[in-house]
């Protein structure tokens, strides 16, 4: 249902947990280099665990690549920098959401350009920025309840024999 976009990630780990949340929500995950890893990087298969494998991930060479694949589909740019929350926002099916590197975070002038699709997660104080993986999270699943999380499955199952034997 929707897209989350890397833009120049750092981190190994932080992209195997993203990995993860896109495979289990059905997001595709686009990666823009350069990469602050391999990716076949140990850390990066650790941190997506088994969970790597069915993520649908596609990687670009640089932003211009990037847009002449997604046309003009709505956009949302996760940055400190924004005037408005991620509440705030709309998020219609096939949404790109992008997130920058965890040093830097989207280049200002993307964001100048995108002003107006520009979000940020409201934080306390001083604080620089949430781990971007947890910022991915909070974004998808904010999508996705706006969508009554569409094609998931909403409740867990217990298996009695389980709970009865345990409590």
């Amino acid at each position: 249902m929707f897209h989350v976009v890397l833009v120049e990630p750092e981190i190994p780990q932080n992209a195997g947990n993203i990995a993860r949340t896109c495979a289990v929500t059905g997001c595709v995950l686009h990666l823009v280099r350069p990469l602050g890893f391999d990716l076949s990087d140990k850390y990066l298969k650790r941190a997506g665990l088994d969970y790597w494998q069915h993520a649908e991930v596609r990687v670009y060479d640089d932003l211009p690549a990037l847009f002449a694949q997604m046309g003009e589909a709505p956009r949302l740019f996760f940055t400190t920098k924004a005037e408005r929350t991620y509440t705030e926002a709309d998020y219609p099916a096939g949404t790109w959401m992008f997130f920058g590197k965890e040093t830097a975070g989207l280049d200002e002038r993307l964001l100048i350009r995108n002003r107006k699709d520009c979000v940020r997660i409201p934080m306390c104080g001083e604080s620089r920025s949430l781990n971007l993986s947890n910022c991915v999270a909070v974004a998808v699943y904010e999508g996705l309840r706006r969508h009554d999380f569409a094609g998931m499955e909403k409740a867990g199952r217990l298996h009695r024999h389980s709970w009865d034997e345990k409590f």
